[in-house]
């Protein structure tokens, strides 16, 4: 029996592994919809086919299915291709705490950075496919390009600005500006990518918006119908519908309100 199970255990490593390291496929990045958004601008020519040497593209991750966990060792950045993932922190208690939504051509794994090792969890909250660049190639290629080297400081910088602007949201006295600032955000993300501003589907459940937004999961359902009684948005499920965005900002600007009696 105890045979059995060194073996199981030993399986069940190696499938882990076997699904972390996913087979080459070719990387097209000045083809990608997303390539705006993710590619270095002004990559000098000589410098783009070593680029797309290093890219390793197409990973799927299907809904539920974690890209790493904490402690995993960091050896590279992702980027999304297609669907969208979460990032959370696993209390003691082991509750999610959910740190950030990641969309296409958006990057991941950052947290790795510092230490070597992830801090975070990124699951993918719907089949999804991200592209993995490979840090230490990264480090090497931004050596001999200036574009490269400053589109890593540039992700790293967004990362930062990112999550002061999530703190200065959870410093909202009012759950509903918290709520319509995220939706918003996510609005505004969605225009960036090509896709419709006033019409999307929420990926995150009520439960885990909560947990981002630092509002319980009755907090989030009575806030949206707070919105939509308003007239500033229209709920079906997880699809939503922005139909008063400047009613809807006007609610957010508390936050912003806030934000400029602080200075922070």
């Amino acid at each position: 029996m105890l045979a059995n199970r060194t073996n199981s255990g030993a399986t069940m490593h190696l499938q882990r592994r076997v699904k972390m390291d996913p087979p080459r496929a070719v990387a097209r990045c000045t083809e990608c919809a997303m390539r705006h958004l993710c590619m270095p601008h002004g990559l000098e020519s000589a410098v783009l086919p070593k680029f797309e040497a290093l890219v390793v593209a197409g990973r799927k991750v299907r809904a539920g299915e974690p890209l790493y966990f904490p402690g995993d060792r960091f050896q590279s950045l992702y980027a999304v291709r297609s669907g969208s993932l979460k990032t959370f922190v696993t209390n003691r208690e082991g509750r999610e705490q959910i740190t950030g939504l990641r969309l296409p051509g958006e990057a991941l794994g950052l947290d790795g950075i510092a230490s070597g090792v992830h801090a975070l969890s990124a699951v993918a909250l719907e089949d999804s496919t991200v592209c993995t660049l490979p840090y230490s190639a990264l480090k090497e290629l931004g050596r001999e390009s200036t574009a490269m080297q400053e589109r890593l400081h540039q992700v790293m910088g967004e990362q930062m600005n990112r999550e002061s602007a999530q703190m200065i949201v959870l410093g909202a006295p009012a759950a509903e500006s918290r709520l319509a600032s995220f939706l918003l955000d996510v609005s505004q993300r969605n225009g960036l990518r090509g896709y419709s501003q006033s019409e999307f589907r929420l990926r995150l459940t009520r439960e885990e918006m909560g947990s981002y937004l630092g509002i319980t999961l009755e907090t989030v359902s009575r806030s949206m119908t707070r919105l939509r009684k308003l007239g500033l948005i229209e709920v079906n499920a997880k699809e939503i519908r922005i139909t008063d965005i400047d009613g809807l900002r006007e609610v957010s600007a508390v936050v912003s309100r806030k934000h400029d009696r602080t200075g922070h």
